[in-house]
């Protein structure tokens, strides 16, 4: 699956790096390689491969990543969703 991608440049996945413990929990978590540690931080590597569902931002302490997991909400899932409902995208960010 490392390989596969959604949609290109639609993923709300986003990292603050300066709270980044380096704790790895996003790298243990995420199903489709999107984060690696390096530097003594982490750092999104393959951010078109996120499918927005959220289990690197409810694993991290620190608060530290944020990404639109809700079905319709984030714009990957509004956008394919959008595709199966004739058109009409739930996303709720300016890229929808």
């Amino acid at each position: 699956m490392k390989d596969f991608v959604y949609i290109k440049g639609v993923v709300t996945l986003q990292l603050d790096e300066a709270k980044c413990n380096s704790c790895g929990m996003c790298v243990k978590v995420c199903p489709h390689a999107v984060f690696k540690l390096f530097g003594g931080k982490a750092h999104i590597v393959r951010r078109d491969n996120c499918m927005e569902c959220g289990a690197c931002a409810l694993n991290c302490a620190q608060m530290a990543i944020t990404v639109k997991s809700n079905l319709g909400c984030g714009c990957a899932t509004g956008i394919i969703e959008g595709y199966f409902n004739n058109g009409k995208s739930d996303c709720c960010c300016p890229n929808g």
